[in-house]
């Protein structure tokens, strides 16, 4: 119960998706923190040590007591060397903790983003996931730990100031100094921040789109273009991350020369005050070694410092992916068994950035186990006409009902486990073709995936292929030919027997004698299944009884298939 009100004021204050997991591991913190405070405490403990040493045990030849001191430090020494590994183990687990949560987290995300809200290409969202790691270095890193070095600071002055009385302001003036360099650099350190993420993620997008279509890069020789983009992208990247480095190395360079300052001084005074019989030597070389720790600290938060600016920009360009608008309904999303009855009532819809809308004012009714075909030229609407259906983009005018259900409150994974969809691209997974097929989908097993692929003539090739549907394939489904790969899609959305089926140019990439196969078989496999069918090919007419024309956007015809075949022909337009 009395978690809920610090959850309830960090989310006030902060991202849930980040600040919940650091919350369910602030109990490793608390560990942290104890060791931290061992540390501390035991880094006096050496130059107790050594004043006493000087003060007591070489004035007076006292080597028995320099053993028992030995003895005593050695045990220190053990218990600090135990107590730091521990501190970053615990710092480590936090940090894999924190990955794993906000990792999960930021990939549903991911899979669960509005497609008409994306922002950035391919390479973009692929960097953004990457600076999850920018986050994950900051909160494991073992620089954390200086925050909680920092108040111990006090305490090493305090000591110096009994031991050595006046030779505290030395280092005392020492900090204020590192502080101002650090909070001085920061802002650029921000802006700089900003402007290497971005330009990062400028070079990220040219390498992810070179990498991912390099067969086409060579085929049409846009490799000098793309070289010139990413010397481009390589340039600006490298003299935003260079002025990063040097801002963020003053803080750094600052604290470094404060403590030379501060311990050279503590020995120039001190030996006046030794002459004076102010101090002992013991104690002016225990106030040298103290010295270091008070400033060690303010270096470290000098890095930190550093780290929290590009660990900042990071932080928010997650954060704006992570408002971006998710698909499916804000409240319970409904799961209910779908039978296939398709409607659109005045659905419009237009790209991001496009000029015209794609569908304008389209309205349809498809009756469950009825099986249409869609025509038109390239452009008029088809394919995003199956987006819809699929609740890929949402229609900004008008409703997309499934069983008499807006699309919009079902859940998505529920509805797309119904709907058996082999779109345009053919895009394969890396795997094996089973896992191409199969998807992992619990009712799919290995008959009901062998019946699939008879049907879409993927069995017949995969025999003369070696490791068979065990086979592993690369991203895309490279090495396999554009017709293999639409046979394996059709499979895929064959497989499980959804209620739903909608293909998008299924056979684009076949031969005639293959395509004449698939059509036969699929005429007895489509039976009491609702078929949206997309295509330019005539040949493939013969699996619908209904042909609606789509035109710039718009419904030009609609009625039973051969009536609108022959109306095309004669070149009739209704």
């Amino acid at each position: 119960m009395t978690d809920q009100p610090l959850l309830a004021a960090a989310r006030e204050r902060f991202a849930p998706w980040l600040i919940e997991p650091m919350l369910q591991n602030r109990h490793i913190y608390i560990k942290v923190a104890a060791a931290a405070a061992m540390i501390n405490i035991f880094g006096l403990v050496s130059s107790l040590f050594t004043m006493t040493v000087y003060d007591r045990v070489v004035p007076n030849d006292a080597s028995s007591s320099l053993v028992g001191l030995s003895i005593g430090l050695a045990i220190v020494i053990i218990f600090d060397f135990i107590l730091r590994l521990l501190r970053v183990y615990f710092v480590d687990i936090a940090g894999a903790n924190i990955d794993y949560e906000v990792g999960d987290t930021l990939f549903a995300k991911l899979m669960a983003l509005r497609l008409d809200k994306r922002r950035g290409s391919t390479g973009t969202l692929t960097g953004l996931m990457r600076e999850l790691e920018t986050l994950r270095d900051f909160f494991a890193s073992a620089t954390l730990t200086a925050i909680i070095d920092v108040p111990f600071v006090l305490v090493t002055l305090t000591v110096i100031a009994l031991l050595g009385g006046v030779l505290v302001v030395l280092p005392l003036a020492m900090i204020p100094i590192v502080v101002l360099a650090g909070l001085l650099s920061n802002p650029a350190l921000d802006r700089l921040s900003a402007r290497s993420l971005g330009d990062g993620l400028a070079k990220q997008n040219v390498l992810v789109e070179t990498i991912g279509s390099l067969e086409t890069v060579k085929a049409i020789g846009a490799g000098p273009m793309l070289n010139q983009r990413w010397r481009r992208a390589l340039n600006r990247h490298s003299h935003s991350s260079l002025g990063q480095r040097l801002i963020a190395s003053i803080a750094v360079t600052v604290a470094s020369s404060a403590n030379t300052i501060a311990y050279c001084g503590i020995i120039i005074v001190g030996v006046g005050l030794l002459r004076s019989h102010d101090i002992t030597t013991g104690a002016l070389l225990a106030c040298s070694v103290l010295c270091g720790r008070a400033i060690a600290p303010l270096a470290q938060i000098a890095t930190l410092l550093s780290r929290l600016s590009a660990t900042r920009v990071a932080y928010r360009q997650i954060n704006a992916l992570m408002q971006t608008p998710s698909e499916g309904p804000e409240g319970d999303a409904l799961q209910p068994v779908v039978q296939g009855r398709i409607e659109l009532r005045n659905v419009a819809f237009r790209y991001p950035g496009a000029p015209d809308k794609a569908l304008d004012q389209v309205s349809m009714t498809v009756a469950a186990g009825e099986k249409i075909g869609f025509l038109g030229r390239v452009g008029s609407g088809k394919s995003t006409l199956a987006r819809m259906i699929l609740g890929l983009y949402e229609p900004q005018e008008g409703v997309v009902l499934v069983d008499g259900i807006d699309v919009r409150q079902f859940d998505p994974a529920h509805l797309r486990r119904h709907i058996g969809a082999a779109m345009q691209d053919n895009v394969l997974l890396a795997g094996s073709v089973r896992e191409n097929i199969c998807l992992e989908r619990e009712h799919v097993g290995p008959d009901e995936m062998l019946r699939a692929a008879e049907i879409s003539g993927t069995h017949r090739f995969m025999g003369h292929i070696t490791n068979g549907y065990d086979l592993k394939l690369a991203d895309r489904g490279d090495g396999l030919s554009g017709g293999q790969r639409q046979s394996i899609s059709i499979a895929r959305a064959l497989a499980g027997r959804p209620p739903i089926l909608i293909f998008d140019e299924p056979s684009s990439a076949m031969d005639a004698q293959t395509e004449n196969e698939l059509i036969a078989k699929l005429q007895d496999e489509i039976q009491g299944r609702t078929f949206l069918l997309i295509t330019h090919r005539t040949s493939l007419l013969r699996l619908v009884d209904r042909i609606v024309l789509l035109e710039q956007g718009k419904v030009a015809m609609d009625g039973a298939r051969d009536a609108v075949l022959q109306r095309l022909s004669k070149g009739r337009v209704a």
